[in-house]
């Protein structure tokens, strides 16, 4: 069995499992499958199974014949977003409307209710100008209907416009986002996939644990690109080579995965 990676002691089996069923499509797996995925990291089969339990009493998943698929709207959703950013696909854009959104709701809120909206919202791709106000160019079809399902509440406590902002739409998209910044991780994400990426093809089981965090660092990364119109980004925009080097590596990890899966079986 390969050694836990370095990172293994900051991974909860909870972690790992929801990690292994949002990087699946349809997020379906059987309880072994499970197990044996988080004794990549030392976690102890009965500790796993705990989890599996509490999770399924939860109401985030579903325990079905010996397997565990998710459950919880939100990680559905979740899960929907992560396949979704692998391939997103052209993104039309009549170079000059903004989808914007108000929060409008009455009352007060909790914390946690502010947090689920401020988490949906930047879910959905949009992003703050000033608190309570949040832009982004009409690009992505109906951004609406996904943040509805998405957050509870949201079509109450939101208010949508389609608006042409005045002035420099590239220097608006830059303030809204740090484009720098996920170019830099991007890039750094890339260059730890060609590290790994070696040894994978060559069947090396021993880069599973740190292969598989890397793996879901890349997945979030690619969940927070805002998806802009070309137009908004700059001309060495990595998105798409991002994507393409993790199908190439995800290939490579599954693969091996998949023959260390069944030599422990």
């Amino acid at each position: 069995m390969p050694k836990p990676g370095p990172t293994s002691t900051t991974l909860t089996a909870r972690s790992v499992l929801l990690s292994v069923l949002l990087g699946t499509d349809p997020p379906r797996l059987p309880v072994r499958r499970l197990v044996r995925t988080t004794e990549l990291f030392g976690i102890a089969e009965g500790t796993t199974r705990t989890a599996l339990s509490r999770m399924a009493a939860a109401g985030e998943l579903l325990a079905d014949d010996g397997w565990y698929e998710l459950a919880s709207d939100r990680l559905l959703a979740r899960q929907a977003r992560q396949v979704a950013s692998r391939h997103p696909g052209p993104l039309a854009w009549d170079g000059a409307s903004w989808r914007q959104v108000v929060v409008v709701a009455d009352g007060p809120r909790s914390a946690d209710s502010r947090a689920a909206l401020r988490s949906a919202l930047l879910g959905a791709r949009l992003a703050e100008l000033r608190e309570g106000v949040w832009l982004r160019p009409d690009n992505l079809g109906d951004v609406a209907g996904g943040l509805a399902a998405d957050a509870e509440g949201a079509g109450e406590a939101l208010r949508w416009f389609r608006v042409v902002p005045a002035g420099d739409p590239l220097a608006l998209a830059a303030r809204l986002w740090d484009l720098d910044a996920w170019t830099s991780r991007a890039n750094e994400l890339v260059r730890q996939m060609a590290a790994l990426l070696r040894p994978l093809e060559e069947g090396s089981s021993d880069v599973l644990a740190g292969g598989f965090v890397l793996s879901a660092d890349v997945l979030r990364h690619v969940q927070a690109d805002p998806l802009l119109p070309p137009e908004l980004l700059p001309h060495d925009w990595p998105g798409a080579g991002l994507r393409a080097d993790y199908d190439r590596y995800d290939a490579a990890y599954r693969a091996v995965l998949g023959t260390w899966l069944a030599a422990t079986d």
